[in-house]
């Protein structure tokens, strides 16, 4: 395999200050390795940069690529997490990993266009912007081949985060950005590092709004491995959403938690409404409602609400087993709870939010502590 051309492997001038860092979050981008650095190469050509790396354990062998790039040009480095995943945490990790003065990331899947990164750079660089941000939506920008939903949802997605936002973006979605390091650690007390829109949670995170600039860029098509896009990024902006809206005051993960609990009950109704028009007897049809509602909350907990504790192969079992055992304790505190509050001459719906609100918060706790503990 060629590794890169003669000119860009030479080694970086050590006596040159650092004046930019282009953090790339990766997995399965081996293909894509030595065109982005070329890229680079040409449209940098006018600074001292490098380039970082953060590798979330790809198995096509990403990172040990980097790692031999970087023998030969000293610019070239690679940050490889192991058990970690997710693109913002990546890109966090990233820009805590350098000197520079000034931060951009580039997506590792050549869809960015890097020739768009000097006017980003330089609108740092003359202090007219704190974030300089890629858009697709500005004049002279496009989202390239993208098909009509894909477009569509995008396009929502952006009038959320628009809404959300202090400042008004004609992109927010946008994982092209270049950033000045004092706005960044400006924003870092209040990072969630959740999901793959690091523009939003930086802009939300912020104590003042920052001054932005948008350069236009036409999106490109991938050429080398597969698309990591999946219903997770759906769920995990939404998660961003609720995080930098009531996350201050109610955790995301227990919002998700009782999301899940609602969508439980409906099982659960469903179920039992089943097993009465076949003719089973009250008593069967509720403990098969139970227990399949615990089985169903179980699995999509698993699958979102704690996704980066994600619990697989005989792990599952176990955890399932754990769960059920949570759950049981949790139905005895809702009962007691409910039955003292409403020995206090309580209305019934008061006595019976009261005891599903502590057996929720049982369940949560409990769960997070047990059945997905770190």
């Amino acid at each position: 395999m060629q590794l890169a051309r003669p000119e860009r492997a030479k080694l970086a001038d050590a006596a040159t200050p650092l004046e930019l860092a282009v953090i790339i979050p990766t997995f399965n981008e081996a293909g894509n390795v030595v065109p982005l650095l070329d890229n680079l190469s040409t449209a940098l050509a006018a600074h001292h940069w490098e380039a970082i790396f953060v590798d979330d354990n790809s198995p096509d062998g990403t990172a040990d690529l980097v790692r031999e790039i970087g023998q030969k040009d000293t610019r070239v480095r690679v940050v490889h997490r192991i058990g970690r995943r997710g693109l913002s945490s990546a890109v966090i990790e990233g820009m805590l990993a350098t000197s520079a003065p000034i931060l951009a990331v580039v997506d590792g899947d050549l869809q960015h266009d890097e020739m768009a990164l000097p006017k980003m750079v330089a609108a740092i660089e003359t202090d007219q912007a704190d974030i300089a941000i890629g858009t697709r939506y500005a004049k002279g920008g496009s989202v390239g081949e993208w098909n009509k939903l894909r477009h569509r949802a995008s396009q929502g997605a952006t009038w959320l985060g628009q809404k959300l936002l202090r400042v008004p973006l004609s992109d927010p979605m946008s994982g092209f950005i270049a950033i000045r390091r004092e706005t960044l650690m400006a924003a870092m007390p209040r990072l969630s590092g959740v999901g793959f829109k690091i523009l939003l949670d930086i802009v939300a995170s912020l104590p003042t709004p920052p001054r932005v600039t948008e350069v236009p860029y036409v999106f490109r098509s991938r050429l080398h491995g597969e698309s990591k896009a999946d219903s997770m990024i759906a769920l995990e902006y939404i998660s961003l959403l609720i995080d930098k809206t009531i996350g201050r005051f109610i955790p995301t993960r227990l919002v998700s938690f009782l999301a899940v609990g609602g969508l439980g009950v409906a099982v659960h109704l469903f179920v039992l409404g089943t097993a009465l028009a076949l003719g089973a007897p009250f008593l069967n049809g509720q403990f098969a409602a139970v227990a399949t509602a615990i089985a169903f909350n179980f699995y999509l907990n698993n699958r979102f609400t704690y996704r980066d504790r994600r619990l697989k192969g005989w792990k599952m079992l176990t955890g399932l087993i754990s769960f059920y055992l949570v759950s049981a304790i949790g139905a005895v505190a809702n009962i007691g709870i409910g039955n003292w509050v409403h020995q206090m001459d309580s209305q019934w719906w008061l006595a019976g939010m009261s005891g599903v609100l502590v057996g929720a918060v049982w369940n949560f706790a409990a769960s997070s502590f047990v059945t997905w503990r770190k």
